[in-house]
């Protein structure tokens, strides 16, 4: 490896407004809002505010899966929030969730806030009858292993793997050495468990697939940070077969373009079940 310049940290930090890369214009040390705006609010009982991200498709999976499977209740409007112009930062949104991340849902049935993708998924399963979250006491500890695995893990492929490989203002050898390391070791214990597992709880499609779907089921099909060749994802033959599996869905093919403003197919915002028939946007180029 080669040296680079070290760097000698301060005896107190201070933020730097431009040293954060392509995303310092959103990111700042300290929390609340920034600005005063209300969130708008539809004609369904769920209300979903979030970006078509990997922790925002988990969410809209889930919904459509629920769909899918006959439960009314949780027909839902998915808002868009520019996480790039700051939404996440209005008054509004703060109300509901005070860590400004996405995703966030109001449940208008019980005047619930539900923030953190995974208890958002945790939540939407235990109010439709345990839909996608076993009963029986292994599966369901299963389930929720794998559920808390990928809210632990992904952070080192996402903020980790991902910031410095492809987002930081210039390439740095040891974090990315870091975080590439670590991500194939992710990759190494997915594809070791799958090996003898058709899903994450074993035999039974969950709430923790449709978590680390999104993330790393996208790594694995080379379509994350552009770095499928670096990171050798062909080697993870057990997890591509689980991401092409699930890729199948009806429910997922639906549920990854909500709120999805880059890519070959665009939904938005998705305020009725037609606007998968009339409002999809198709981008050849994306």
């Amino acid at each position: 490896m080669s040296q680079q310049d070290e760097y000698t940290p301060p005896k107190v930090w201070t933020w730097d407004s431009e040293s954060g890369g392509q995303f310092a214009n959103i990111n700042r040390p300290i929390a609340g809002p920034t600005h005063d705006k209300e969130l708008p609010v539809g004609k369904h009982p769920l209300q979903l505010y979030s970006l078509g991200t990997p922790n925002g498709i988990k969410v809209t999976v889930m919904l459509e899966e629920l769909l899918e499977k006959g439960f009314d209740g949780a027909e839902y409007d998915a808002w868009l929030i520019n996480i790039g112009k700051g939404d996440q930062f209005s008054s509004g949104y703060v109300e509901i969730n005070p860590n400004s991340k996405i995703p966030v849902m109001f449940d208008t049935t019980n005047q619930r806030r539900i923030f953190e993708s995974a208890s958002i998924l945790f939540y939407l399963a235990e109010k439709f009858d345990s839909a996608f979250l076993p009963t029986d006491g292994k599966a369901r500890t299963e389930t929720m292993n794998w559920l808390f695995w990928q809210m632990g893990s992904a952070p080192y492929l996402g903020g980790g793997f991902g910031h410095f490989y492809a987002y930081a203002p210039y390439k740095m050898e040891y974090p990315i050495n870091r975080f590439a390391m670590e991500t194939k070791r992710q990759c190494d214990v997915l594809n070791r468990h799958l090996a003898e597992n058709e899903y994450f709880a074993g035999d039974e499609y969950t709430i923790a697939d449709m978590a680390i779907w999104p993330w790393y089921g996208a790594l694995v099909k080379g379509q994350a940070y552009s770095a499928g060749e670096f990171l050798s994802v062909h080697e993870y033959e057990h997890v591509i077969r689980w991401a092409d599996q699930i890729a199948k869905r009806p429910a997922v093919q639906r549920g990854r373009i909500v709120n999805r403003t880059f890519g070959e197919k665009q939904l938005a915002e998705r305020h009725d079940a037609s606007d998968f028939e009339t409002k999809v946007v198709i981008n050849k180029d994306g």
